[in-house]
C-alpha cells in the first residue's frame, strides 16, 4: 500500500530535454529574483538576508538534485546530455551568484552583528558563519580583478568535472576471450553473456564494468587474461588525463589567490583534519603499521604465483596489478577453505536485499512499505516509503538502482536527491535519496547472486541512504551526509560491521536453491578470513591517499598526475603495474568529483567508524534497539548541524581513539 501523504512527495524523474531546459531557466530566473532583493536589504537581519537565501536552497534543492542526477540513470542520450549542459550552466550561475559583492555585504553585515549573532540559535548561527565563509572562500574579500580570475577557475573546473564523469560512465573498456581463457569463472558467469565469432571461434564479450571485471580479476587463472583486461581498463579515458592535468593546474591558482599555498591547504581547512601536515602524519604511520601486515600477505602471495609459474615453465618475474585479486582470493580460499563461488550460493539478491533492509528497520526504529509499481526510471528500479515503525509518521522514501545497463553510473553511490528541511509553516519536507550500484543481474536459471563483498558494499551504501533519511535540521545545507568530507564516510563504514556478524548473516544468508541457512562452519571461515589481505588492502588505499595528496598538496600545478600515480602506486602497493602504459587516474572519478584533496578520508573516517562500532555496538549488542536510537540521534540525525568531533564524542561518552580500528584490521596495539 502507499500511503496518500507519501504520494504527496513523490518526484518526478520522467524529464524530456525541455523539461530540464525549462526548469533550469526557471531556478535562474526566481534566484536572480531573491538576490537582488536580498541585495539591496539597508537593514541587514537573519530575517531579512540569511532566511531567504537559505530558503532558495531549501526549495530548490531537490530540483536541482533530479536534473543533474539524470546524467547518471537516465537511458535516453538526449536526456543525459540535456542533464549534463543543465548542470554546467547550474554550476556556472552558482559560481556567478557566490561571485556577487553587493550580496556579501549584507551577509557580512549580519556576521559582523554580534548582538544578532549571539542571540540566534546554535543551527542559526552556524549558517550564518558557514555562509560568510562560503562567500570568502569563493573570493569576496579578494579585489574585483582577481575575484573575476577566480570565477572564471571555478566556472571551468565545474566544466572538467562533469566532462570527466560523462567520458567515465559512457566509455567502458571491452574485450573479446574464449571460453578456455576465461578458465577459473563459474558457469553462471557466462550464462547470458554476449558472444561474437572470431575466425570461426566463438568469444564472449567481456566489459570494464564491476560485475565482469572483478569476477574475472578474482578467479580468472590465466595470468595473460587478467594482464589483457587490466590493460584495457587501465588504458581507459585518454581523454581525461588532459582534463585532470588542467584541473590541478587551476586548483592551485585558485588556492593562491586566496591566500593558501596548495589546494590541499585550502581544502583541508574546512575538515577534521585541518592541515596537509596532519593527513601526511596519518597516512605515512598507516602505511609504516601496514607494511608490517602486508610483508607476510606478499610472501604468501608470492610463493603460490612461484609454484604456478613453475607448474606451468615459466620464469617467474614478480607480482603484477593483475596479480593482486587473483593471489589474495585463491590464499583466502586455501588458508581458510572460503570459495567465493561457495559462498555466492548464500547470498541471493533477493534475500539479502530484505534481510538487510530488517538489519535498518530494527536499529533505526523504522519500517519501510515496498510501493507498488512506482514512478520510477527503469524497471529495475525499486521505491521504499519509510515511516516511523509506531505510529503513523512519515519519515521519507528511497530508491535501489542495483544492476547494470549501457551509460549508467558504473560504482556504487548514493544521491541525496532531496534534502530534509524546516518548512515555514513548521512543517519538514520528507527526505529522499537513491542508492545507484552495479551487482551481478539474474540468468535464466539462478537469481542475482552477490559476493559476500557485494553484502557489505549493500550495507554500506544504505548506510549513506539512512543517514540522509534519518537526519532533521531545520536547513538543507547541512542534512545528512553534508558533514565533514572526512567524517562523512564513518557512519557507513561502520554499518559493515554487520556483515561480518554471524548472528546476522544467519537472519539473510540463505541457500538459493534450498532456502538453508548459511552453514555455522562456513561462516567461522569467512569470518576467520576477513583480515586475510588486510594490509595489502588498506595499502590501497594509501596509495589512493598519497596520490590525492602528491598532486594537491604542491604549490606548482605542473605536475604529471599519470607519472605520479604509476610510480606511487608500484612503491606503495608493491604489485608492478607492467611493461605497457596505462593511466588508471583517468578515471580516477573521486579526483574530479569532490574527493580532491579528501581520499584520506576514508581510512581517516575508518577510525570513527571502528571506535562507534566496538565501544557501543559491540558492547551492548548489534540488535540492541537502545544503542541504534543513540546512533540515529546523535550521529544521523544532526548531520552537518554541528561538528562531528561534538557528534562522536555525544555518542561515545568520550574524545575517539583508533585502537579499535587497529585491532579490527588485525595490529597490535603500541
Amino acid at each position: 500500500m502507499t500511503n496518500s501523504t507519501a504520494k504527496g512527495t513523490v518526484l518526478n524523474f520522467e524529464l524530456s530535454p525541455e523539461d530540464v531546459a525549462r526548469s533550469v531557466d526557471k531556478m535562474i530566473a526566481e534566484s536572480k529574483v531573491i538576490l537582488d532583493k536580498v541585495a539591496a536589504e539597508t537593514n541587514p537581519t537573519f530575517n531579512s538576508v540569511i532566511v531567504p537565501l537559505a530558503s532558495r536552497e531549501n526549495a530548490q534543492g531537490a530540483e536541482y538534485s533530479v536534473i543533474t542526477f539524470l546524467q547518471n540513470i537516465s537511458t535516453k542520450k538526449e536526456v543525459r546530455d540535456s542533464s549534463s549542459e543543465a548542470e554546467e550552466k547550474l554550476e556556472a550561475f552558482e559560481i556567478e551568484l557566490m561571485m556577487r559583492e553587493d550580496v556579501y555585504k549584507v551577509v557580512r553585515a549580519v556576521f559582523d552583528n554580534q548582538a544578532e549573532m549571539a542571540a540566534l540559535g546554535p543551527e542559526d548561527r552556524r549558517l550564518v558563519e558557514k555562509l560568510e565563509e562560503d562567500y570568502r572562500r569563493n573570493g569576496l574579500a579578494l579585489s574585483a580583478e582577481k575575484r573575476e580570475k577566480l570565477g572564471q577557475i571555478n566556472k571551468r573546473l565545474s566544466e572538467l568535472g562533469i566532462k570527466f564523469s560523462r567520458n567515465t560512465n559512457e566509455n567502458d573498456g571491452r574485450i573479446l576471450f574464449t571460453r578456455e581463457e576465461l578458465e577459473g569463472l563459474a558457469d553462471d558467469y557466462f550464462e547470458g553473456r554476449a558472444t561474437e565469432m572470431v575466425d570461426g571461434v566463438e568469444k564472449y564479450v567481456v566489459t570494464t564494468k564491476y560485475p565482469d571485471l572483478v569476477p574475472v580479476m578474482q578467479a580468472g587463472k590465466k595470468e595473460k587474461t587478467r594482464k589483457l583486461l587490466s590493460i584495457v581498463n587501465e588504458q581507459r579515458c585518454p581523454e581525461n588525463i588532459e582534463l585532470m592535468q588542467e584541473a590541478i593546474a587551476l586548483r592551485v591558482e585558485a588556492a593562491q589567490l586566496l591566500g593558501f599555498k596548495t589546494h590541499a591547504e585550502f581544502k583541508l581547512k574546512e575538515k577534521m583534519a585541518k592541515t596537509p601536515k596532519e593527513v601526511m602524519d596519518f597516512e605515512h604511520d598507516m602505511q609504516k603499521r601496514l607494511n608490517v601486515l602486508a610483508q607476510g600477505e606478499l610472501k604468501e602471495i608470492e610463493g603460490l604465483k612461484r609454484a604456478d609459474n613453475k607448474a606451468a615453465g615459466v620464469p617467474y618475474e614478480g607480482l603484477y596489478l593483475w596479480d593482486h585479486r587473483f593471489y589474495s582470493t585463491l590464499l583466502k580460499e586455501r588458508k581458510h577453505n572460503v570459495s567465493e563461488d561457495e559462498v555466492k550460493q548464500y547470498f541471493p539478491m533477493k534475500e539479502v536485499t530484505r534481510g538487510i533492509l530488517d538489519i535498518y528497520q530494527k536499529m533505526l526504529s523504522l519500517r519501510f512499505i515496498k510501493v507498488e509499481n512506482p514512478p520510477v526510471w527503469h524497471d529495475d528500479v525499486d521505491m521504499y516509503e519509510v515511516w516511523e515503525a509506531t505510529g503513523d509518521t512519515f519519515v521519507g522514501h528511497f530508491y535501489l538502482d542495483l544492476y547494470p545497463r549501457d551509460n549508467k553510473y558504473n560504482h556504487a553511490a548514493v544521491w541525496p536527491i532531496r534534502a530534509g528541511y524546516a518548512r515555514e509553516d513548521g512543517s519538514h519536507e520528507y527526505p529522499v535519496a537513491a542508492m545507484v550500484a552495479n551487482f551481478p543481474k539474474p540468468t535464466g536459471s539462478t537469481p542475482a547472486l552477490l559476493k559476500h563483498d557485494d553484502a557489505v558494499t549493500l550495507l554500506h551504501e544504505l548506510g549513506h541512504v539512512f543517514h540522509g533519511i534519518c537526519s532533521v535540521t531545520k536547513w538543507s545545507r547541512f542534512h545528512g551526509t553534508r558533514t565533514e568530507g572526512d567524517f562523512v564516510e564513518a557512519p557507513s563504514q561502520m554499518l559493515e560491521n554487520w556483515g561480518w556478524e554471524p548472528s546476522v548473516l544467519r537472519q539473510f544468508a540463505v541457500h538459493h536453491k534450498t532456502g538453508e541457512p548459511i552453514p555455522e562452519d562456513l561462516v567461522k571461515r569467512l569470518v576467520a578470513a576477513k583480515n586475510e589481505g588486510a594490509g595489502l588492502f588498506n595499502l590501497r588505499q594509501v596509495f589512493f591517499g598519497l596520490f590525492d595528496m602528491a598532486i594537491h598538496d604542491t604549490a606548482n600545478g605542473e605536475v604529471d598526475s599519470k607519472a605520479i600515480y604509476n610510480k606511487l602506486r608500484e612503491e606503495i602497493t608493491q604489485f608492478k603495474n607492467g611493461d605497457v602504459e596505462t593511466w588508471g587516474m583517468a578515471t580516477f572519478g573521486h579526483m574530479m568529483g569532490g574527493y580532491d584533496a579528501g581520499y584520506y578520508g576514508y581510512l581517516w573516517s575508518q577510525v570513527f567508524s571502528a571506535d562507534m562500532f566496538a565501544s557501543r555496538f559491540l558492547k551492548e549488542g548489534v540488535d540492541n534497539p537502545q544503542t541504534g536510537l543513540d546512533y540515529r540521534h546523535e550521529i544521523l540525525l544532526p548531520g552537518g548541524s554541528r561538528d562531528a568531533s561534538v557528534s562522536l564524542e555525544q555518542f561515545l561518552g568520550r574524545k575517539p581513539n583508533n585502537k579499535a580500528f587497529l585491532k579490527s584490521i588485525g595490529l597490535k596495539l603500541d
